[in-house]
């Protein structure tokens, strides 16, 4: 399958929105640090059964250890953002978190810039604004 990022960003978008509002339910009926365990169980057999399916598994040995602590980083990132989108969904309204949340967009592009040397060009900037004016607004 070799489909465009785009297409597989607009999924990411929406299975995102699916998330917030199967997990607002979800948290309604137990403690949000369980519920994130329980999804990190899902997402591990999921993950595990499509790379058997697809073929993907490698050697330990063969994987890049620079690779490997930066996906272990990334992971506990990962985990510490699931844990408290979790207790914001549990005691407040989806459709506030989720903008509010959101703004990991907004630092991705700070990040990418000072930390990956990406180039900070005028509509990422604009957008970058505006998505902060709309989570600022959707918050209050």
């Amino acid at each position: 399958m070799n489909a465009d990022w785009r297409v597989f960003a607009v999924a990411s978008a929406f299975f995102a929105a699916l998330t917030a509002i199967f997990g607002k339910v979800g948290v309604s009926e137990m403690n949000s640090d369980l519920a994130t365990f329980l999804r990190t169980i899902v997402i591990l057999l999921v993950t595990a059964v499509l790379i058997w399916a697809r073929h993907e598994w490698q050697r330990p040995d063969a994987l890049s250890p620079k690779g490997v602590i930066f996906l272990v980083l990334s992971g506990v990132a990962t985990g510490l953002s699931w844990l408290c989108y979790y207790r914001a969904l549990q005691t407040g309204p989806a459709s506030r978190v989720a903008p509010i949340d959101k703004l990991s967009v907004v630092l991705v592009v700070l990040f990418a810039v000072l930390f990956l040397g990406e180039r900070l060009t005028w509509k990422v900037g604009v957008g970058s604004i505006l998505i902060t004016a709309g989570a600022v607004l959707m918050a209050l």
